[in-house]
């Protein structure tokens, strides 16, 4: 039976890992009471193809525009351009995935920087929402963003794995956060099961996202508190199933969203509703 209503903001639907079976995994994102769901652009022919697979599902699929920061190595004179044609589209509703990553380091930093502002002059002077990573690099998100000032527009840090202190940050500066089945594994002292049980990472800023195929919840986890474990309901658990740690689906949403309930001590209703609110106030949606 359908769900309460869930946005996934973030799935990776161009992954090849889809390739056999994309519709039976949109069928079953439907199924798990998923309305909207945003494919994520990294780089662009990923941004290309996102753009094709929204044309597929009108007024349920949508896409992102971007250069991640492992791709950054790879803009060119051109790319700008393909950005801003892209963005002209109804069905793409934010500038990204883009940002930092000074974990992997896959493109340098100084050329991670330079193409990251070049993506957060576009959305501020087009005025389109951010889909931002960031990886190890806080300090260098902060600068970067805050020399924008009034000028940027709605932001969302995406699949957040930072501390309670780097949050707060960021919900300081008016952005929100993304929380992903990162979630059930960070046992941290100041992580987001911290931020989540404190109430210092408040659900009301709060954005759902699978990030699939990756970012598996593992919500039978024996390390997971058993009544966390014991939250989850039985719909939700149906839906999971078809998730892996091979190959996450945003199915397994709802699973997380109650897996995020059962921390900050909120019913799973609650937690839809506010951030199926929030995620169609920043991309414009009805």
């Amino acid at each position: 039976r359908r769900m309460y209503e869930l946005i996934d903001i973030g799935a990776n639907l161009g992954h090849p890992s889809y390739k056999k079976d994309l519709n039976e995994v949109i069928e079953r994102s439907k199924q798990a009471g998923i309305s909207k769901l945003m494919i994520t652009g990294t780089c662009e022919k990923i941004s290309k193809e996102a753009a094709r697979m929204a044309e597929t599902h009108p007024g349920y699929l949508y896409f992102t525009a971007g250069v991640h920061p492992h791709d950054a190595k790879d803009w060119v004179d051109g790319t700008g351009g393909t950005m801003r044609e892209l963005l002209a589209s109804p069905e793409c509703v934010a500038v990204g995935e883009c940002g930092l990553d000074y974990n992997r380091n896959f493109s340098p930093q100084d050329v991670q920087r330079d193409v990251f502002a070049k993506q957060l002059d576009i959305a501020c002077e087009l005025g389109r929402p951010l889909f931002i990573h960031e990886r190890e690099a806080h300090e260098d998100m902060v600068r970067l963003l805050s020399e924008r000032g009034d000028k940027l527009p709605p932001a969302v840090i995406h699949c957040f794995t930072g501390t309670v202190e780097e949050a707060q940050k960021y919900l300081s500066m008016g952005l929100y956060i993304g929380l992903t089945g990162f979630l059930w594994k960070d046992k941290s002292d100041n992580g987001v099961q911290a931020g989540l049980k404190s109430g210092k990472i408040p659900i009301d800023r709060l954005v759902l996202e699978t990030d699939a195929p990756f970012m598996y919840p593992k919500v039978n986890d024996k390390k997971l508190p058993k009544e966390v474990r014991e939250s989850i309901s039985e719909e939700a658990k149906a839906m999971h199933t078809f998730a892996s740690f091979k190959r996450n689906e945003p199915c397994a949403l709802p699973a997380i969203c109650e897996m995020i309930a059962a921390f900050s001590g909120r019913k799973p209703e609650e937690v839809a509703s506010i951030t199926t609110a929030n995620a169609k106030r920043i991309y414009g949606l009805s």
